[in-house]
């Protein structure tokens, strides 16, 4: 049975056609002849023949230099993670996370200011609101005294003058019966002499005069 052995030197391929089952020497292989290292060699007695070449590398499963240099990547990758990256990066977020909650510490200080002084100012107007009342009360009360004290005063001038008034007027016509009474005497004095030649009593006509007229008032 014929076996085709396919040797790899740099870019140039060789195949070698050798039966499995020969003795001559012309069809033995040298390892060196395998593309791939041996994994395993014939026992003592037996031709070398393509089956103990080595079948290369898996497609798949990485050697072990790549995991060695995939482990010591990733372990020199943690520890730059872990002493300078890392750090540095919750460094910053520790400084963000401060800014940010003295920014709501500053925000909550000024909003609490911020109603205190509205509270201040609610007092304080309400407290001119108050003195403001209390200011035109007083001021209505005031008012209110010196408008009574006005009008009391000007009654009791109106009571005066109206007191003065009736008095002049009782004084004028006093006077005024005085001479309506003189000149009816007189009247009453000169008839009667003319009526009997003498003269007549003159208190005797005043009396009759007066009250004449004190009856004719009446």
């Amino acid at each position: 049975m014929l076996t085709a052995v396919v040797i790899r030197s740099g870019e140039a391929l060789r195949v070698h056609f050798v039966t499995s089952e020969s003795d001559s020497g012309e069809h033995e292989m040298n390892p060196a002849d395998c593309a791939f290292e041996p994994e395993t060699y014939p026992p003592e007695g037996e031709a070398f023949t393509v089956e103990f070449c080595g079948t290369g590398p898996s497609p798949i499963i990485p050697e072990m230099k790549e995991l060695a240099w995939g482990a010591g990547s990733f372990i020199v990758f943690a520890l730059l993670m872990r002493f300078f990256l890392f750090p540095r990066l919750k460094k910053g977020m520790d400084s963000r996370y401060t800014s940010i909650r003295e920014g709501h510490e500053n925000a909550d200080a000024t909003r609490s200011s911020a109603r205190s002084e509205v509270a201040q100012y609610e007092a304080a107007l309400v407290a001119a609101k108050a003195e403001a009342s209390k200011v035109i009360d007083a001021a209505r009360a005031t008012l209110e005294g010196e408008r009574q004290t006005a009008i009391t005063a000007a009654n009791a001038r109106i009571a005066t003058e109206r007191e003065a008034a009736m008095s002049a007027a009782d004084a004028a016509r006093t006077a005024g019966r005085s001479q309506v009474e003189s000149a009816v005497v007189d009247v009453v004095n000169s008839a009667v002499e003319v009526a009997t030649g003498k003269r007549p009593d003159g208190s005797a006509v005043s009396r009759a005069v007066a009250e004449a007229m004190s009856a004719g008032v009446r």
